[in-house]
């Protein structure tokens, strides 16, 4: 299956209730190359932290996590530590 197939002339789609934007695989792996990389700064990795967040649902709800394995051991214990929704103050733990 193509990109254009699952979202043609669309930029979000509904799974099970759970709105998925076009890029958010994308911009999930971005982050967690900030938040894994130790020579990140503080802020970068607070900001990366908080959109990993924000995106879990729909990342969840793809079934992204269904099919492969986060493999830095430190972000995956991190992901899954969340609820599948958080306030941006249970982000900073």
């Amino acid at each position: 299956m193509r990109a254009e197939q699952l979202l043609p002339d669309h930029d979000s789609v509904d799974v099970r209730g759970v709105t998925i934007r076009k890029g958010t695989v994308a911009a999930f792996l971005a982050n967690a190359r900030i938040w894994s990389d130790r020579a990140s700064g503080e802020t970068a990795r607070e900001r990366a932290a908080a959109d990993i967040v924000e995106a879990l649902p729909a990342l969840r709800a793809s079934g992204l996590f269904d099919v492969l394995t986060i493999i830095d051991p430190a972000l995956r214990a991190w992901i899954d530590a969340h609820p599948l929704s958080c306030s941006l103050d249970e982000v900073k733990r």
